[in-house]
């Protein structure tokens, strides 16, 4: 290891404990700040993602920026009263331009909230630029609210996000119910008599204020990722809304404090962008490997559920063939069962081997290796009762279809073929009590009972297996 390698490493060591000991004012500065914004970002989030408004969120985090401008001619400086005055006010202008192109035109919410963020956004940016060109423009720091500069923001600037950041777990914690009520169902919230309108323009203020005091850390362009990404998150962790809430709270403040350690640690990393690049990774790696939910654990669950169904249908074509040949021998074909099964010779062959690894039949090979239709495939004890479970779900269901929902006894083997691999043992027995215990299916085939399963052929094969 070369003296490069050692300082980089040294120095790595060096600005990490810096950051995590949090010694320099501005460290603390920065993580209080990413801690209030994830909070207040994350429980906006919650609401926004589950009322299907990820637009509007992106569309009043544009249509602020007009505000933001207007709020810095007003003080002539960076005063982050006026700033936040100017940005609430343009904020529920254009809520305001939303809810009345809505109810006066036939334009669509997506186009009324396009027609908002390009128009305000427009306007912002030609204020901004008219504000470069100013005297004092040049040293306002007023561009930092398009882009963010966690660099720039002040004690102040915390204090506003602070406050906000309460304010919005406050008014969450005491109007919770009702948010939840006017969100999922909003004919059911005015049937019992809650101000819906207040609620919904309550919603969008606390939105505002969590975009606002966002603007300087993450900008006008990436704060409705820090909205919608941490909230994406936890709704593949939980389906409830209390823990979604928090989940994505969580996961809000988290990807900012890491988000900021990583700029930190760059020489020129912008920070709004890591924060948002660090709150994707979060989201992939949950999307991906979440226990319940993610996609990989979902594919071998599923992979899990289809090779078992495969199983289950080749006990069942084993059973059928021996039905076929009224229980006269005690083995069948592959040939004969590829046949039934409608797969091919080396399918057939691997679920054989697959039978046999989980102990539910003996594989009997042919001489003559250039045949292997010819092998033979004999079930086991517990092969053979899994076989007559399997039959005896599926003979079931279609005599209850064809007794008790008036199926026609044609139309009835599909919708058991799905459901024989689903009933459970409490379930069959339900069945048996409504059919009184009945003994043939509805096209007259035998429907093996629990005595059937549990002796019968069985002992017959166990005989002969140990002759």
């Amino acid at each position: 290891m070369d003296a490069a390698q050692v300082n980089s490493e040294v120095n790595l060591i060096s600005k990490t404990f810096r950051f995590f000991s949090f010694s320099d004012y501005s460290v603390q500065v920065v993580v209080l700040g990413v801690i209030f914004m994830g909070v207040g970002c994350g429980l906006m989030g919650g609401f926004v993602v589950t009322r299907k408004l990820s637009l509007f969120g992106d569309t009043l985090s544009h249509a602020v920026l007009p505000g933001v401008a207007v709020g810095f001619l007003w003080s002539q400086s960076k005063n982050s009263i006026s700033i936040i005055v100017g940005a609430m006010i343009a904020g529920f202008l254009g809520v305001f331009l939303i809810s009345l192109l809505k109810k006066t035109t036939r334009i669509g919410l997506d186009s009324a909230l396009g027609l908002v963020l390009s128009g305000f956004y427009a306007v912002g940016i030609c204020l901004l630029t008219r504000i470069q060109k100013m005297e004092f423009g040049n040293q306002s720091g007023i561009d930092r609210y398009l882009f963010g500069q966690i660099t720039g923001i002040s004690a102040s600037d915390v204090w506003a996000m602070g406050i906000s950041c309460i304010l919005i777990a406050l008014i969450t914690m005491i109007f919770y119910k009702e948010l939840l009520v006017t969100g999922f169902d909003h004919g059911f919230a005015h049937s019992i008599g809650l101000p819906v309108d207040f609620l919904q323009y309550l919603l969008w203020m606390l939105l505002a204020f969590a975009v606002i005091t966002s603007l300087q850390v993450i900008g006008v362009i990436l704060v409705s990722a820090l909205l919608i990404i941490p909230a994406a998150t936890a709704s593949i962790i939980t389906q409830k809304m209390r823990n979604l809430l928090v989940w994505s709270a969580l996961l809000g403040m988290v990807a900012g404090v890491i988000g900021s350690y990583i700029s930190f640690l760059g020489s020129r990393l912008p920070t709004g962008p890591i924060i948002v690049l660090t709150s994707t990774l979060i989201f992939i790696l949950t999307l991906f490997f979440h226990s319940q939910n993610g996609l990989l654990f979902k594919w071998l669950r599923l992979r899990g559920k289809e090779r078992k169904i495969a199983l289950e249908n080749t006990l069942k074509a084993v059973y059928q063939e021996l039905e076929g040949n009224k229980f006269s021998e005690d083995s069948v074909r592959l040939g004969n069962l590829a046949k039934r099964r409608r797969v091919s010779m080396p399918e057939m062959y691997q679920e054989a081997i697959h039978l046999v690894k989980k102990e539910l039949a003996f594989l009997i090979p042919v001489k003559n290796q250039n045949l292997p239709s010819e092998n033979t495939l004999t079930l086991s004890p517990a092969g053979w009762s899994e076989a007559c479970r399997i039959v005896r779900n599926h003979r079931l269901w279609e005599l209850y279809l064809t007794n008790e929902v008036q199926y026609a006894a044609d139309h009835v083997h599909e919708d058991a073929e799905k459901i024989e691999h689903v009933l459970g043992d409490e379930t069959v027995r339900k069945i048996e009590r409504i059919l009184s215990n009945p003994r043939r299916d509805p096209h007259g085939k035998l429907i093996p009972s629990r005595q059937d399963i549990e002796q019968g052929f069985i002992e017959k094969m166990v005989a002969k297996n140990l002759s």
